[in-house]
């Protein structure tokens, strides 16, 4: 199976995609951590400053020696070159807050898995016939469970994850889920500014415990 393929299964799965940029460093890596030691086995770095790209590279060479089954993912890419960029430090898929043509054809050339941010049919449409296989419907907490809903049967061979203002709350995960995504972003929500701030690692892997026990219970 290709790392395309194996990425298109594992994100429903997981059923949450936790995202998070951090400018310190070791930081960065213990919030890694503490996500997989909670059962998560891919994540969303976001390119949010400066430090994001060192620290990705840092991330990933922890990745590759101590998290077997992890992929890492790198979010907020707006142009090709970027995109390149994160590929060749290791990038497992790229993900855009919006539609970027010459992300995909990067990310085509090279085989990597690329998630376009889309918030109108229009973009979704045109998405789709660049070749997308998922789609982020950002920013979620505008565009809501009932966009999802209205769209869903449009585009029967795609996969959505709504990303922004997703809360830790069954209520409002189950609304998603029952208009049809295949997984939540969950940002700031969960790796929320607190945790990362004070270093509050096992209060992290205790929430996303509670998120993949809730998709769970939601799935039965």
């Amino acid at each position: 199976m290709s790392k395309k393929a194996e990425l298109l299964k594992l994100i429903p799965e997981q059923g949450i995609l936790p995202l998070y940029f951090f400018k310190d460093e070791e930081t960065s890596v213990e919030i890694l951590r503490a996500l997989y030691s909670a059962g998560i086995r891919t994540v969303e770095y976001t390119n949010r400053g400066e430090a994001a790209l060192n620290n990705f590279k840092k991330l990933r060479s922890v990745v590759d020696a101590e998290m077997p089954g992890m992929y890492l993912g790198i979010g907020t890419i707006k142009d090709g070159a970027m995109a390149q960029t994160f590929i060749d430090a290791g990038a497992d898929y790229i993900i855009c807050p919006g539609l970027v043509e010459s992300v995909a054809q990067v990310a085509d050339k090279h085989d990597v898995l690329w998630v376009p941010g889309c918030m109108t049919p229009s973009e979704i449409i045109k998405a789709e016939t660049l070749g997308a296989k998922m789609v982020k419907l950002f920013p979620g907490n505008i565009l809501g469970p009932g966009f999802m809903s209205a769209i869903k049967e449009l585009f029967p061979n795609l996969l959505f994850m709504p990303t922004g203002g997703v809360e830790l709350d069954r209520g409002n995960i189950e609304g998603w889920f029952k208009a049809g995504v295949c997984a939540v972003g969950m940002g700031s929500k969960l790796v929320s500014k607190d945790v990362m701030e004070n270093k509050k690692y096992a209060e992290l892997t205790a929430s996303t415990q509670e998120a993949l026990e809730i998709i769970k219970s939601l799935r039965k």
